[in-house]
């Protein structure tokens, strides 16, 4: 799975940011080849360059079927109004996603053990 992940800097009107997310969100929403979306908003900041204000993550099937996402009209509508958002102080990047369970990860341990 890959996804697209924006690390939005503290915006300068926070209300404005506020009050247009939801219209960021149902454009982002309508792109192809999405499958999940998360949003962080960010308590503390603890260390780095730049503060953080909010994460937000767009999931896709392959790196590919981002490409076509962000390529497609509501993709770039979505990315017009990302930029009015922030100013542009933001950060953009793709990530090849992989989760495990913890269930799967306790398993492990055990095998490891019995096979000491």
């Amino acid at each position: 799975m890959y996804k697209l992940v924006i690390l939005i800097e503290p915006p300068a009107d926070i209300n404005a940011f506020e009050s247009q997310w939801p219209e960021f969100l149902h454009l982002a929403e309508a792109m192809p080849g999405l499958r999940k979306e998360a949003t962080s908003r960010v308590e503390q900041f603890l260390y780095g360059a730049t503060p953080c204000y909010q994460i937000h993550e767009l999931f896709f099937d392959t790196r590919e079927a981002a490409e076509q996402g962000l390529a497609s009209p509501s993709g770039q509508a979505a990315g017009r109004l990302l930029q009015q958002l922030t100013g542009g102080k933001m950060t953009l990047y793709f990530a090849d996603h992989r989760e495990d369970d913890l269930a799967r990860i306790h398993r492990f341990k055990q095998d490891s053990r019995a096979s000491e």
